[in-house]
């Protein structure tokens, strides 16, 4: 399957703001592109890029006074048989987890893992553990939470979340996370594309969506308690411990963001 991809962002800056956006599939996905998805500004800009400590792909301007456009786009292929699932993957013991899933275990910005502890437990303690208890913990989440996008607030966190049961699938990511977190088992937060390939329509406008990621079996596994569901079309473009580290665009300044339009679609053509 041939998905396109890509996103336009239109900003008004009073006046030269430097931007760090991170908008480029993520590196696990680069065999898989039909070309590279350069990011376009307009004006053009110089752009210098770097990789930030859990290996996503930035770059960094400065947008000039006035109108800015931020463009990528690319054609991916993909299975499009959904999210893989391993219903027998265990947990493993927090000795035995390789060091580098550790930092995933630990509260955070948006994860409040020693408030939620408890009520972690309390939940979800009994139920055995594994990707049943993962699968538990999203639908909880998935059931608890009332979606919509006039819920949206950016400091809303995992806590305020499970308090005020609503907000938009990074919401959901993050209260999810942080339980598991609170369970000894690996989770980190994911941002990107994900497509409504296979569903009915009509379909809603274009969105970049949250996500999660568990260590399960010795690797990392999908899960989208927004969603509850495999979809097809997944696409990483970063990943982290929660939506602190992997802002779209970060802004070093103030600003209106003016334009917003994001494409998942199949695109034509044999796969």
């Amino acid at each position: 399957m041939r998905i396109l991809v890509g996103c336009e962002m239109t900003y008004e800056f009073p006046q030269p703001t430097p931007v760090i956006a991170t908008l480029n599939v993520h590196a696990s996905r680069f065999p898989d592109l039909e070309r590279p998805d350069y990011l376009i500004t307009s004006p053009a800009v110089p752009l210098e890029g770097y990789r930030d400590s859990f290996g996503n792909w930035c770059s960094r301007m400065v947008a000039p006074a006035g109108r800015f456009m931020l463009k990528t786009d690319t054609v991916v292929r993909d299975h499009g048989s959904g999210d893989l699932q391993e219903l027998d993957a265990p947990e493993i013991p927090v000795e035995k987890l390789p060091s580098d899933s550790v930092l995933f275990l630990l509260g955070s910005r948006y994860c409040e893992t020693d408030r939620l502890s408890a009520i972690a437990w309390d939940l979800f303690g009994h139920v055995p553990p594994g990707w049943g208890r993962v699968q538990a913990i999203c639908d909880y989440v998935h059931d608890r939470i009332a979606f919509g996008y006039e819920h949206a607030r950016a400091t809303r966190t995992a806590f305020d979340v499970f308090e005020e049961q609503r907000g938009v699938c990074r919401d959901y990511a993050h209260l999810a996370i942080a339980f598991c977190r609170c369970l000894n088992i690996p989770t980190r937060y994911c941002n990107g594309y994900v497509s409504d390939i296979g569903l009915p329509l009509p379909h809603a406008p274009g969105d970049f969506a949250a996500w999660m990621e568990v260590y399960l079996g010795g690797r990392w596994h999908t899960f989208d308690p927004r969603n509850n569901s495999s979809r097809i079309g997944r696409i990483l473009i970063a990943y982290g411990r929660d939506a602190a580290d992997v802002p779209l665009t970060l802004t070093f300044g103030p600003n209106d963001l003016t334009g917003f339009r994001v494409t998942t679609e199949e695109a034509p053509g044999p796969a």
